[in-house]
């Protein structure tokens, strides 16, 4: 008799670790970066290149990855890139030039990126519904938690120590993830359900979904709403210090009001799940990125800009994200079908595409200025606004 995994409380937890640990990866080590520069001899330049490659290979792993778990099953896929995860995170902690630490950075964010797209499709596997929302509400609440945790993490540990320790200590959980997977992580994509096709079927469902306006625009939503946070995420450093002369604990407070929105927003949306329709409550949630966008270009442009109206600002758009990615990515997923892999791929690449352009462009206008970062949060927010309200007068009730 075939027993089928249910998506328990301990199964969920799991998962949610797998989701956040990519993301963690991304920021943890960027208060390092000038240790880095100093220890391997390189310009600044190249050290930023570590970080373009992660986010070069988790967009496109997941684009691989993704349809790969549809045609042969979300556990050995996992396993198999949890493998190279863990092996390349233990790798660059000897890395002895900044050439094989960029190299080895693409690696471990194209393997890493299985705990992103897996994770995701398992948890819509195994539920449908208010459920799935419930679901990837959590998920997306421990992914988004991860830019807003892992810099202060990361700067404690290189106040006490080095770049490698915090390299080691992403190592560590790249480790546990596997561990982890392992044991608890079940297979979740009967064979039945499998597409067999290989590359031409994973080409086809990526040119099917695309091509679904509701799955494209409800794409372009979730990434909006992350361009946004990531645009706060880059740029806060030398806002909040060098602009506003926040001190090391009044700055560790804005990320933590984020991280509190964060987890309110998505527990606040998986009670209502079923209860409230994920249209509304994904419009709701661009409405707060438009008050935080707006709020932020009124202080900013005239240079009212405060540190307690800044954490504010970081408050209502972190809460305002974690329900875009939560209900726009159940949503899109929904329509997805038996392509869960590619359409959770797809979403991440545009997670990662989006947050990947926020902070060169935040960047270019220098570091005495707080306009891009909130011209930029406004922009995003205005178009992720647009297309929920599209979303919600189109999608049937």
């Amino acid at each position: 008799m075939t027993v089928h995994p249910k998506l328990t409380p301990g199964l969920l937890a799991v998962l949610s670790f797998l989701a956040a640990t990519g993301p963690f990866a991304t920021d943890m080590y960027l208060s390092s970066f000038t240790q880095i520069a100093s220890d391997l001899g390189a310009p600044a330049s190249s050290v930023q290149l570590t970080l373009t490659a992660f986010l070069l290979g988790i967009g496109s792993g997941q684009l691989v990855l993704g349809p790969l778990s549809d045609q042969w099953g979300r556990r050995p896929i996992l396993l198999v890139a949890l493998s190279v995860f863990a092996a390349t995170s233990v790798a660059m902690v000897f890395s002895p030039n900044v050439g094989v630490l960029i190299g080895l950075r693409f690696l471990q964010g194209f393997a890493g990126a299985a705990g992103v797209v897996v994770s995701r499709a398992i948890a819509v596997d195994l539920t449908e519904g208010a459920a799935a929302i419930r679901a990837i509400s959590l998920i997306a609440m421990f992914v988004g938690l991860g830019p807003l945790i892992a810099p202060p993490v990361g700067g404690a540990i290189a106040a006490v120590a080095d770049w490698r320790a915090v390299l080691a200590t992403l190592a560590g959980l790249a480790v546990a993830m596997l561990v982890l997977a392992a044991v608890l992580v079940p297979e979740s994509l009967p064979r039945e359900r499998r597409n067999a096709a290989g590359l031409r079927a994973a080409l086809r469902n990526f040119a099917a979904l695309l091509g679904d306006r509701g799955f494209l625009l409800l794409m372009c939503v979730f990434g909006l709403g992350f361009g946004g946070m990531m645009a706060y995420i880059s740029a806060s450093p030398f806002v909040g210090q060098i602009i506003l002369g926040m001190s090391p604990f009044v700055y560790s407070l804005a990320f933590a009001a984020g991280a509190l929105a964060m987890i309110t927003a998505n527990l606040i949306n998986a009670r209502l799940a079923g209860k409230v329709p994920a249209t509304r409550m994904l419009f709701i949630g661009t409405v707060f990125a438009l008050l935080a966008g707006t709020g932020l270009t009124v202080l900013a442009t005239s240079e009212a800009l405060t540190p307690a109206s800044f954490i504010a600002c970081a408050f209502t758009l972190t809460g305002g994200t974690g329900l875009i990615m939560s209900n726009a990515s159940a949503l899109a997923l929904a329509r997805a079908g038996a392509a869960k892999g590619s359409g959770s791929a797809l979403l991440g690449a545009s997670q990662f595409a989006v947050g990947g352009l926020a902070s060169p462009l935040v960047g270019a206008w220098g570091e005495h200025t707080a306009v891009p970062m909130a011209v930029f949060v406004l922009g995003v927010a205005v178009l992720a606004c647009v297309g929920a309200v599209i979303v919600h007068r189109t999608t049937p009730r």
